[in-house]
Formats: structure tokens, sequence, C-alpha cells
């Protein structure tokens, strides 16, 4: 199917979405391997590769109004690229719409959250291997190792859950012992399963609206190797998906972090778009009056 290099079935305008593409080509903070500024235009690529109509939900996305806005600048400082992506996400949220942001490395995520109006009005899903729960890192506070550090000072920890993590600082262990921010680690869901750990994820997070930030890392690197700071022992796809249907019904935005396609063959991009999809084709679900 040819592509116009927009993300598939985003022909709405603007004012007319419900949903807004946002691509963040930056990966100046990646700590191991670079490429997650290519990111957004490979899932984007990708994202030609399905069919519009979902199976499960009946719903058409071709039917849905999806805008793509095209990336923000690319930028050399995590501050600048911090500054922007807030001014480009404010917008899409007061328009009552629902923001899919695509990096990008996982410090483009605090902007989106630091973006909504009322911060400690949304919860947070944070999906990664990682607690990134560093005060500052090799000297930058916005390094994509701080960026569950920064979005617990914008919303509160309380309101935030990390899902899927496996590999930590003792740093960051000792310094969450007195902020509180609650995780569930990889070996949690491969104990409880994902259906039980995603109901206690959620149930943590008391607000309306809940804001998923996916670095494509919580996937296990068997599934997604594609990404700049692969971590064995991770969920599984199907794992992910479950947790985007269930939080579908409270969504406020979603993004997907750290996708570097040339690491592998596309499959990592491929799944990246495919979950993008999912998260609307469930929201759409969701809401769809019976």
């Amino acid at each position: 199917m040819p592509h116009s290099g927009g993300f598939a079935d985003a022909s709405a305008t603007f004012d007319d979405a419900r949903f807004v593409i946002l691509g963040v080509p930056f990966d100046r903070t990646t700590s191991f391997r670079p490429g997650a500024r290519f990111g957004p235009d490979s899932i984007r690529q990708h994202s030609w590769n399905f069919e519009s109509y979902d199976l499960e939900t009946g719903v058409d996305l071709s039917e849905v109004a999806i805008h793509d806005l095209g990336n923000v600048e690319e930028f050399g400082f995590a501050r600048d690229m911090v500054t922007s992506v807030r001014e480009e996400v404010r917008p899409i949220y007061a328009a009552g719409k629902i923001p899919i942001v695509l990096g990008g490395d996982h410090a483009c995520s605090p902007p989106c959250v630091e973006a909504y109006p009322d911060g400690s009005s949304i919860g947070v899903l944070y999906l990664d291997a990682h607690m990134d729960f560093r005060a500052s890192y090799l000297g930058d506070d916005r390094s994509h190792a701080c960026s569950s550090r920064r979005i617990v000072e914008k919303v509160g920890a309380k309101n935030v859950v990390v899902l899927g993590v496996r590999s930590v600082s003792r740093e960051e262990i000792e310094d969450n012992r007195s902020i509180g921010m609650p995780y569930i680690t990889a070996h949690e869901v491969a104990e409880d399963g994902i259906e039980a750990s995603v109901k206690k994820a959620l149930s943590m997070l008391k607000t309306e609206r809940v804001y998923v930030s996916l670095d494509i890392d919580a996937i296990d690197p068997a599934y997604a190797g594609g990404t700049g700071t692969p971590e064995p022992f991770g969920l599984t796809p199907r794992d992910v998906k479950h947790a985007i249907g269930a939080v579908a019904p409270r969504l406020a935005g979603l993004d997907i972090m750290e996708v570097s396609p040339h690491y592998d063959t596309g499959n990592t991009s491929l799944l990246a778009a495919r979950l993008a999809r999912e998260a609307i084709v469930r929201c759409v679900a969701s809401h769809r009056v019976p």
C-alpha cells in the first residue's frame, strides 16, 4: 500500500481529529545505543502494513478521525526539546483530543505529561524495563534516565506506577524509599500474570484519566530488539496490548519511546505502530454506545 509519509489512516484535519499523532525525533540523552531519533518516521512507515479494520473490536481506523501533526523540530539540548514538546502538546489537550506521541528517547515523555492542563488530575502508567528515577544523569536532569522522576515531580508519586521494571540502580531504590513511587517488576508480572498486575497498577491510579508512557524496552528484546537499552526478561507484546486495552476507557494520551530502528529488521517499529493503533481502536471501542 502506498503511503504519504504520515501515519496510516491519519487523514482528518486537526480540528476534526479525535487523536493527534506527533513525532519527536530526539535521542541526545541515550546512554547506550543511539538511533531513537529515527523512531517516529520508522513507526509511521510501518503503520501502513496493517488493515484499517480491527478484527477484535470491529473498529475501522479509516472511519476514526486521526491527524498527524508531523514532527517537532530536531534539537541539540534536552531542555529545548522539552519546551517545544510542551508547546506542541498543550493545544492538543486544550482542544479535547488525545495525543499519540512517537519518540524519540524517553526524555521526550515528561513534557507530554507536563503539558496536561491540571497535573494533579492525571495518572501515569509508565511501562519500562528501567526505573528512570535518577535525580540527574551525566549532569543532565532531563536525561531519559530521569524521566519518571520528572513526571513524579509534576503529578505526585501516588499518581505514577512503573510496570515491567527489571533494571535499577541502588541509588534509585534508596531515593524511592522516601518518595514512594509504586512499581511492579517484570518478575512480579511473570509470577502473578499480566491481568492481575495491570489491575493492581490501575487500582493504585485513582485519577479519572490515565496517560500511558511506553518505553519499547519494557517489552523483552526477543520481541523488540530495536531499542537503545535492551534488557532481557521483559514483558511480551501481548502483555502490553492487555495493559493498553485496560487503560483505554481512561486514556488521556500515549507515548511510545525508544524505538531505534537500525538494530533490527523492522520488527520493533512494526510492533510500536501496531500498539499505537491498538490504543486508538481500544479507546474508540470502549466509548462506543452499545
